[in-house]
């Protein structure tokens, strides 16, 4: 539910030079003028102003109003652009809360804007996701959900679905005249948002890709060169390097960025007969990291022959996405690239041989394409509904029954833009937003 209450929060990343606050609800546009001491709020003015409470100056600060509906909640705004020192933002804090407004909760500026109408809950969900993207494409992505291309692709989607709900609907009313031409239009208008709905869900392993990230593992026997390939493509020395085996016990997890797309690199144990349980639990940690990765790193020694440990990692990896790397090919090779069913990609951490041919392989394992990405496993969740009730629909015998299931997809649908959600569901998502988004 709205609450009419006025909220205000530090809407900036606390400990920088600029603190931004904002403020939104009913009481914003007297709270504005009062703390500024302006004669009046020109909406969409940045002002130049000292703040003051109870004839104390606080700070000279920058000050812009916003009047509803034109604001990003839809509520008459305000955001004051302050010094950020912790003692300043104390003060303006507090000086906030003597005025009347409230602490805002985690999302709720969002969400009201959401229940005003300025947003559909796609495009709200998309506001954290634009926060928390750390690669280009994962932000491009976002912003084409905030400007609401998932959404209007949904709605194409629902049009269908209405426009064969309406059909139905008269067909049962006036069977005679309609019934046999309903029946001849119905499976085409069905198989239409069956393929639509197809398409979308296509773009989910994308669309999670972007917002997550993609996870490879770096796996081979100890001295394999995994934790020198990491520290490569990072650029920097991430993981510890030496020439005994057995110094990476633990999952090492790093970020970088290929092609604007996140990927999630995972460093582990050498796979060997454990020496200590140290390095056994080890072991385990990268058997699960490779049960949970989209791709395997299989790393091989090119400067020794091949050994158990190295086939054995071959079976394991078997017919799962991977790719295989023969390390410290600077060196004199050992083995010829002809004794595996797969060219391997010569690599040399020291020299830099083979890092752009790793990097476009692994944007190529990633599979980004164009489109209305579906980043979130709720929408997925609700598209894999809507999908079933239409598959469902297209198996029924009789018209009523069909309405029944098209109901339902639309029902479905209309979880993902708000239409039909429930407060708990709401709640949910809200409270995985920062405070002051």
């Amino acid at each position: 539910m709205l609450k009419a209450d006025t909220i205000f929060a530090l809407s900036s990343p606390a400990g920088g030079a600029i603190a931004v606050l904002r403020a939104s609800g009913a009481i914003a546009e007297r709270v504005f003028l009062e703390l500024t001491s302006l004669k009046e709020a020109k909406p969409r003015q940045l002002y130049y102003c000292s703040l003051k409470h109870e004839n104390k100056v606080l700070d000279d600060a920058m000050a812009a109003y916003f009047r509803a509906p034109s604001s990003y909640t839809g509520e008459d705004m305000f955001e004051l652009f302050c010094h950020g020192g912790p003692a300043v933002v104390l003060g303006v804090s507090e000086a906030l809360s003597a005025l009347g407004l409230r602490p805002a909760e985690p999302g709720e500026f969002t969400q009201r804007a959401f229940l005003n109408g300025k947003l559909d809950l796609a495009q709200a969900e998309a506001v954290m996701d634009l926060v928390k993207a750390q690669a280009e494409a994962s932000k491009d992505a976002a912003l084409e959900q905030l400007s609401g291309r998932l959404s209007r692709e949904i709605h194409l989607v629902e049009a269908l679905l209405t426009e064969s709900l309406s059909s139905i609907s008269a067909a049962i009313d006036y069977p005679e005249e309609l019934e046999e031409d309903v029946l001849l239009e119905l499976p085409g208008s069905l198989l239409e948002a069956q393929a639509s709905l197809i398409s979308l869900l296509e773009l989910g392993r994308t669309g999670r890709v972007l917002r997550e990230g993609f996870c490879a593992v770096l796996i081979g026997r100890p001295n394999s060169g995994k934790s020198s390939l990491l520290n490569a493509l990072l650029g920097y020395e991430r993981a510890i390097v030496t020439d005994e085996p057995g110094t990476t016990r633990d999952v090492l997890e790093e970020s970088i960025s290929i092609k604007g797309v996140p990927f999630r690199l995972f460093d582990t144990a050498g796979m060997r007969d454990p020496k200590d349980k140290a390095e056994y639990m080890g072991i385990e940690a990268m058997e699960r990291a490779l049960k949970s990765a989209d791709a395997a790193l299989l790393l091989l020694d090119g400067s020794e022959p091949l050994k158990d440990e190295d086939y054995a990692l071959l079976e394991k990896t078997k017919g799962m996405e991977r790719i295989l790397l023969k390390t410290k090919s600077d060196l004199s090779p050992a083995w010829a690239n002809e004794i595996l069913s797969e060219a391997p990609i010569l690599i040399s951490a020291h020299t830099g041989l083979g890092l752009n041919a790793l990097k476009e392989a692994l944007f190529k394992l990633a599979g980004v394409t164009e489109g209305a990405y579906i980043t979130n496993s709720r929408h997925i969740s609700c598209l894999k509904d809507a999908l079933f009730a239409v598959l469902e629909a297209q198996k029924s015998p009789l018209l009523d029954c069909a309405s029944i299931d098209i109901r339902a997809a639309l029902v479905a649908l209309g979880k993902i833009t708000g239409k039909n959600v429930d407060d708990e569901v709401l709640s949910r998502i809200f409270e995985r937003f920062c405070v002051g988004k």
